[in-house]
């Protein structure tokens, strides 16, 4: 003790000159420099039982500009007794409201440190207000959020999210607030992810408030197309605005929307790959854009980025849904072809699609030339069971539908044609070499 009041005294010796001369230790400066001094003393000492009541004389002695050490100080020294007291609810508020009030006062006293401030406040909001305080914390909260934006902790709008959440399940803020507080959240949290790309935490709990969001029960597709058509209409070429689109709506019961192939378009075009693009095949294919299906699955084909085989799947998906659903047999054709020449595993099926395709064709003619398609039918439909014994069965039931439609043999010796014999066909775009086949 002798030595703590030797110190004191020493230290207003020095201090006493400065007193005079500057007003930051206010009216009652001597009582001031005074504990200010003796409760450092013990808090050097971690001796926080005599340090808080040195602190409290202090507190009431100084302007709050005195000494920012003696606010950080006293947070701590009220974070220890908002532990002590969590049986006494009544004595627990009062502390918990020093404290914020002490945060504030940093905050107004010294706006160098206004950011850090801000969000500590924030975060003891989030340890110390309790279940029946929602309000007061989502108020707190987006208070922080308000005057810090992208420099707000992402803990704080993580937790904002949370809260926003909890109280709209209780009815007490409605379904547009809700989605508000998302958008801008999600638009800070874009910001933050932007200026520390590496930092794997920020985007992590970017995810989590999305999934806050989801589950929420707020982002339904009637909702999401209420809040994003305005926004989306305004700025189209804004990628973290689709992309938070294509995120928010990439759900089965939103992919049919117009809003969402509006977005993934909108993003395709911002940065194109074969993802997109793909996406864009399906769900052009799903709207029923022919044209745009196909050329959005030719632009996956064509992107450096995908290999040989997963170009050949796309190719063969390609001629199925051209045999489908346009009336160009012949690309179809062509595609399936390539499709064996890149990934020779898949010819069966490709082989028995080629077959299909050339049965379907009508061509017109004489008697012959009306049906010499299905010898070129026919001729894939073996190529496809040879290449794939799976398939020998479902081949074998065509074969012999197709055969059945094979020109008799006198119809053909009326026309010069003999069994055996080198037929070119040629009907509808397609053009192909087989042999002469006729029925008994």
């Amino acid at each position: 003790m002798k030595k703590i009041l030797l110190l004191i005294v020493a230290t207003l010796m020095v201090a006493a000159p400065q007193v005079k001369a500057q007003s930051k230790y206010g009216p009652d400066s001597a009582n001031c420099v005074v504990y200010l001094s003796y409760y450092k003393e013990y808090m050097k000492q971690k001796n926080y039982e005599e340090a808080t009541p040195n602190w409290y004389k202090a507190f009431q002695s100084c302007p709050p500009s005195a000494n920012q050490t003696m606010l950080i100080d006293g947070q701590s020294i009220m974070r220890r007794l908002i532990n002590q007291n969590r049986k006494d609810a009544i004595r627990r508020g009062e502390l918990i409201d020093t404290l914020m009030m002490l945060h504030q006062l940093r905050i107004d006293n010294y706006p160098k440190y206004r950011v850090q401030a801000h969000n500590n406040k924030g975060l003891d909001m989030i340890n110390y207000y309790g279940a029946t305080e929602k309000s007061k914390l989502y108020e707190g909260l987006s208070g922080v959020v308000v005057e810090l934006k992208e420099n707000t902790n992402p803990v704080i709008l993580v937790n904002r999210m949370k809260v926003a959440n909890e109280l709209y399940q209780q009815d007490t803020i409605a379904a547009e607030e809700v989605m508000n507080v998302y958008t801008e959240n999600i638009e800070i949290f874009e910001s933050i992810v932007e200026a520390s790309p590496s930092n794997s935490q920020n985007e992590a709990m970017k995810r989590d408030m999305e999934s806050l969001f989801i589950e929420s029960g707020v982002a339904s597709c009637e909702n999401l197309i209420a809040l994003y058509t305005p926004r989306y209409e305004e700025n189209p070429d804004d990628k973290a605005l689709v992309s938070n689109i294509v995120k928010m709506m990439g759900r089965s019961e939103c992919m049919d929307s117009e809003l969402f192939l509006k977005a993934v378009t909108s993003l395709h075009a911002l940065e194109p790959s074969a993802t997109s693009s793909y996406s864009l095949y399906k769900l052009n294919s799903s709207a029923g854009n022919t044209d745009l299906a196909i050329q959005y699955l030719q632009e996956t084909i064509a992107m450096e980025e995908t290999d040989a085989s997963t170009d050949a799947d796309y190719l063969l998906e390609l001629a199925t849904y051209i045999f489908k659903n346009a009336n160009d047999k012949a690309l179809a054709i062509e595609s399936a072809k390539k499709a064996v020449e890149l990934k020779p595993e898949i010819a069966g099926r490709a082989y028995f699609l080629i077959g299909t395709i050339w049965g379907s064709v009508r061509c017109g003619g004489n008697e012959i030339e009306s049906r010499a398609q299905y010898w070129v039918a026919v001729d894939y439909l073996n190529k496809a069971k040879n290449a794939d014994e799976t398939l020998t069965e479902e081949a074998n039931n065509l074969i012999g539908q197709y055969r059945a439609y094979f020109p008799q043999q006198a119809e053909a010796f009326m026309y010069d044609v003999l069994d055996g014999a080198s037929y070119t066909v040629a009907c509808s775009g397609l053009r192909e070499n087989t042999v002469v086949r006729t029925n008994k």
